[in-house]
């Protein structure tokens, strides 16, 4: 129960991320622009990881910075979650398809996060 309110946050990102991927989108103009759809990936996935990034720096603010255990929550946890979105999108809707570039989309975005969070975050306001 402690770990689920100390990531309270990334679990409503993951939720809200998780609607997103599996509700009917309406028609917009936004899909005539090639690849938009990728950089809301990009996007998504950047505020998922980065949240968790936030919640775990901030929860364990003074105490030894675990990179093992930060990569695996905050890398391993949205790439996996990624990829059973996709297959949900593939096998559990007839209105949406899974595709591969999309969890390559959300991989970028993870890493992006990641590098932003291990390498200007936590240096400037955690150290």
């Amino acid at each position: 129960m402690r770990t689920i309110r100390r990531y309270i946050l990334s679990i409503i990102v993951a939720g809200i991320i998780a609607y997103l991927s599996l509700f009917r989108p309406p028609k917009t103009e936004l899909e005539t622009i090639p690849n938009f759809d990728k950089f809301v990936h990009i996007c998504m996935y950047f505020g998922m990881s980065g949240m968790i990034w936030l919640e775990y720096m901030r929860s364990h603010k003074g105490e030894r910075f675990r990179i093992h255990t930060v990569i695996l929550l905050a890398m391993l946890v949205p790439i996996l979650f990624s990829v059973c979105m996709e297959l949900l999108q593939a096998y559990a809707t007839t209105y949406r398809s899974g595709d591969p570039r999309d969890v390559a989309a959300n991989s970028v975005g993870v890493i992006l996060a990641s590098l932003v969070a291990r390498y200007v975050v936590k240096p400037h306001w955690f150290s």
